[in-house]
């Protein structure tokens, strides 16, 4: 136990913002928050995706709002944000896990792809800090980016690049909104989610690869992910900002 002057990795009677939170790793953190004594709104475009997190979200305890969002929209994340305030009486912390990835050899991939990609993985991630960032008063922001910032994946162009854009973006952020709002990112390995699709199922030959490489010899759930971000959220993480967590099993750095 944590005593008085230790912080404790507590985000118990906060309230926080999850972006993209109604599947995959969003999901898992929002829910997170919720089991963390957090109350949580957890949105995304898809209304019913929203009503059966919301209802999760109640389940556990937490209030929340039912409201959708879509990055690519400046109104829709002011409303996201109003909604947020009015309900929870402040925002505390926010996540940005809304994704997208395009799956196209750069030499193929369309301008359409690659803007969707920039625009959902990076500009959305700006948006989103700059309109909340100008009413939290204090608090934590937490950007979810990858491990592809930093490597070279095969027909992830669009992808690869807007992810390495959030970490800049993420310590540049960090800059403006300190000393009172922290900003940083978590970048999971291989996940499995369902944006990961099939490659990652138990026996593909995939699957094979990356746990022969990682030396923890599997990939990661959602919920291990969350636990970083639930870290990066509390006191614990108090003089941390404008870092990039890598939550990977030891993959990028392995020489396997």
């Amino acid at each position: 136990m944590a005593s008085d002057s230790e912080p404790a990795v507590s985000v118990e009677d906060r309230s926080a913002v999850v972006i993209g939170g109604t599947t995959g790793i969003g999901r898992a953190i929002a829910l997170a928050f919720a089991d963390e004594g957090a109350d949580v709104v957890a949105t995304s475009r898809t209304r019913e995706a929203v009503e059966d997190v919301a209802t999760e979200l109640r389940d556990r305890g937490a209030t929340t709002a039912e409201v959708t969002c879509d990055v690519r929209d400046r109104e829709s994340i002011e409303r996201l944000r109003d909604v947020a305030e009015e309900t929870l009486g402040s925002v505390d912390v926010l996540v940005n896990s809304a994704g997208t990835v395009a799956q196209s050899p750069i030499t193929e991939m369309s301008e359409e792809e690659w803007a969707r990609d920039i625009d959902v993985c990076l500009t959305g991630v700006f948006r989103a800090c700059q309109i909340f960032g100008r009413t939290m008063t204090e608090g934590s922001i937490v950007n979810v980016s990858s491990m592809s910032a930093g490597q070279a994946r095969e027909a992830r162009a669009a992808y690869c690049a807007a992810k390495s854009g959030v970490d800049g973006l993420t310590r540049a952020a960090a800059a403006d909104l300190a000393p009172d709002v922290r900003v940083n990112a978590v970048a999971p390995g291989f996940v499995k989610t369902p944006m990961a699709g099939p490659k990652l199922d138990d026996g593909s030959s995939f699957r094979e690869t990356v746990d022969e490489r990682t030396p923890m010899e599997r990939v990661a759930t959602p919920e291990e992910i969350a636990g970083t971000v639930i870290y990066l959220a509390s006191d614990a993480a108090s003089f941390t900002t404008a870092q990039v967590v890598t939550v990977d099993g030891g993959y990028d750095v392995s020489s396997l």
